[in-house]
């Protein structure tokens, strides 16, 4: 009898939270159309201590009569027996996860998803460790140029410094051995006309005046000036 009178007094509790949910939400001038009390939506009974909810994308996947709905793209609720599973206090809790893919997946089909590929950052490459600071000192000029930039940090060769600027989209790569310290010069690769070339057959007029342009050496005080020149001909590619 005692189980029965708590249990009731918890369910009472429940729909009180739930009709100030919907007083404070119609307060906040939200309609039926997008905040719905529903009683049917339940979540891992373990886990949650309070109201829980989800987030449903309404538009119509078939294009007829409105249905069926795209479905729920995130969801969340009442949890305040979490924090206390890792620190000896209960501390009142809410939140919520986002379906990242098939939030995605709506964007796409709604046409609202940009997947174009952004640049990455170009790469300053490293061929003597003793110059680290040297390289370094390249970044920060790019940087400070409002130019996205970073060091390679890995160990190995050349080889897979390339491989690495490929896997961040890089534009190009900053490269300074020995003989172009020794000049005062440094060398940019573009990484994109690079990727062009390996399209081309060789020899054709095409890849020759390409394979001018994947590679240039100017001096270290031009850096700058040399990648922002790379980058704005590359605007928009």
């Amino acid at each position: 009898m005692a189980d029965r009178v708590k249990l009731g007094l918890t369910g009472q509790e429940g729909l009180e939270d739930l009709k100030q949910i919907h007083q404070l939400s119609r307060a906040g001038g939200y309609g039926d159309d997008q905040i719905l009390i529903d009683p049917s939506v339940v979540r891992g009974l373990e886990y949650y201590t309070g109201p829980v909810f989800e987030v449903d994308l309404t538009f119509s996947t078939d294009g007829k009569d409105g249905s069926p709905r795209f479905g729920s793209v995130g969801g969340g609720g009442r949890y305040d027996g979490l924090i206390s599973r890792f620190r000896g206090e209960s501390v009142p809790a809410t939140g919520f996860s986002i379906g990242v893919s098939r939030l995605l997946a709506a964007l796409e089909y709604l046409g609202k998803a940009d997947l174009k590929t952004e640049r990455g950052p170009v790469v300053v490459t490293v061929f003597d460790r003793d110059r680290i600071a040297d390289y370094q000192n390249m970044v920060a000029k790019l940087r400070n140029a409002g130019i996205r930039a970073e060091l390679y940090l890995g160990s190995g060769k050349f080889a897979p410094q390339m491989k690495y600027a490929d896997r961040r989209n890089s534009p190009c790569v900053v490269i300074q051995g020995s003989d172009e310290k020794a000049k005062g010069e440094v060398t940019i690769k573009d990484l994109i006309v690079g990727a062009e070339l390996a399209k081309l057959e060789k020899g054709r007029d095409e890849h020759l005046q390409k394979q001018a342009q994947a590679q240039r050496s100017v001096p270290e005080d031009k850096l700058v000036e040399a990648v922002r020149e790379l980058l704005a001909r590359h605007a928009g590619s």
